[in-house]
């Protein structure tokens, strides 16, 4: 079967598995058989952090081009509040359609930013323009399609610029950790070949099921990348797409935690980033699956395509060369160079991963200069790296003694 058609009926078994989720969950909702539910799924972030036990801080970024972010810290663990030598900065990015609570998701054993904290870490957690925590801006409403102009191209030129340096003048510091996962990785990719001064300014680039290709993705994310744009813009409009709403709040917290639906509804999961259930906490589906998703722009998405069928790399094509002149005094997009890449890169990827597709991850490693370490871990997919019941002893303790050594 053509891939592009194998992935439109993968988006449309999705579509139906969503909607006999909430069907039954409603007519069933009152079923006795329901697991407790986790308080986070009602929690916002700074909730989750403080409930944990861990100390919370919350700061307004704005961006060069208006755009207010919402950056999350947890400025030392549980145990180290009075620890006296400086703590290394580590700044965790997140990927599409999620937001900073992914890496909070689970209790502070298994999430990851809990346990840096516990390590001894100074940890932020960004939130890309256009999620949930960053709908703010100095001239648009989010009701207006300016702002949604918009992809990873804006978030690489203007969020983590403003982010970092916001971070690294409250800390005080010269240099942080740059921790993404997928689309993290993007922004940082771009960012980081484009920007010099900014990336003098990171020990250590960790990326975690990166993506800079999409030839060899599969599943409902590549069937929606590869819908023609003019048909994408008629189901979903100019502006957002796929947002936090009421309906995925009450399907994480009043469906998805029923027994009955909980393998169903970790279905969705699965389908979207690869299998592996024996990894996967079903207990916590109702915090997962109330947080995200979270968000992005339809721009984006668009972005995407033009990468696919590029098979480049490339900032985002405006349609015409006058267009495109306008914003890049050239009539094509110009090309992100990963050999330009000067910051040292620590790289692992899934096996199973159906968005970041080995394939892909091996096409990357040869273009970075900089590579210091890369392993592949055969059975994870890509949310393994955010959920993983045993990432605390898969990845955790390499990150750790790689901040303790670099």
């Amino acid at each position: 079967m053509d891939p592009v058609i194998k992935g439109r009926c993968e988006i449309q078994w999705l579509l139906a598995d969503a909607c006999w989720i909430l069907l039954l969950g409603t007519a069933f909702g009152s079923t006795n058989i329901t697991r407790v539910q986790n308080p986070e799924a009602d929690m916002n972030i700074s909730q989750i952090i403080s409930y944990w036990g861990y100390p919370s801080e919350k700061y307004d970024v704005k961006t060069e081009d208006g755009f207010i972010l919402g950056v999350f810290r947890i400025p030392y663990g549980k145990r180290n509040s009075n620890q006296t030598a400086q703590r290394p900065v580590v700044y965790l990015q997140h990927g599409m359609f999620v937001s900073a609570s992914i890496w909070i998701a689970n209790p502070p054993e298994s999430s990851l930013a809990f346990a840096l904290a516990d390590a001894g870490c100074d940890v932020w957690m960004g939130n890309s323009r256009g999620t949930v925590w960053s709908r703010k801006h100095t001239r648009y409403s989010p009701e207006s399609p300016e702002f949604w102009a918009f992809s990873f191209d804006e978030m690489a030129k203007y969020d983590l610029p403003a982010t970092l340096n916001f971070i690294l003048n409250k800390t005080s510091q010269e240099q942080l950790y740059y921790l993404g996962h997928s689309q993290g990785t993007t922004t940082a990719f771009a960012a980081f070949s484009t920007n010099p001064t900014l990336s003098s300014r990171i020990k250590l680039f960790f990326a975690l099921a990166p993506v800079v290709s999409v030839q060899y993705s599969k599943g409902p994310l590549k069937a929606l990348i590869s819908i023609p744009t003019p048909i994408l813009k008629v189901i979903f409009g100019r502006k957002e797409l796929i947002p936090m709403s009421s309906l995925n709040q009450f399907l994480g917290s009043q469906v998805c935690n029923q027994k009955i639906f909980s393998h169903l509804c970790a279905g969705l999961f699965f389908h979207v980033s690869g299998y592996n259930q024996k990894n996967f906490n079903m207990s916590r589906l109702d915090v997962y699956l109330s947080q995200n998703p979270a968000g992005t722009s339809v721009q984006n998405i668009v972005h995407w395509r033009q990468i696919l069928y590029s098979a480049k790399f490339q900032a985002y094509d405006w349609g015409n060369p006058a267009k495109n002149m306008a914003h890049y005094n050239q009539v094509t997009p110009p090309l992100y160079d990963l050999g330009a890449i000067k910051v040292q890169t620590v790289i692992w990827n899934g096996g199973q991963d159906l968005f970041a597709a080995p394939k892909e991850v091996e096409k990357l490693l040869p273009k970075l200069p900089k590579l210091l370490y890369y392993r592949k871990i055969p059975y994870y997919n890509h949310i393994d790296f955010l959920l993983g019941i045993d990432a605390p002893n898969e990845f955790f303790p390499e990150i750790l003694y790689l901040i303790n050594e670099w």
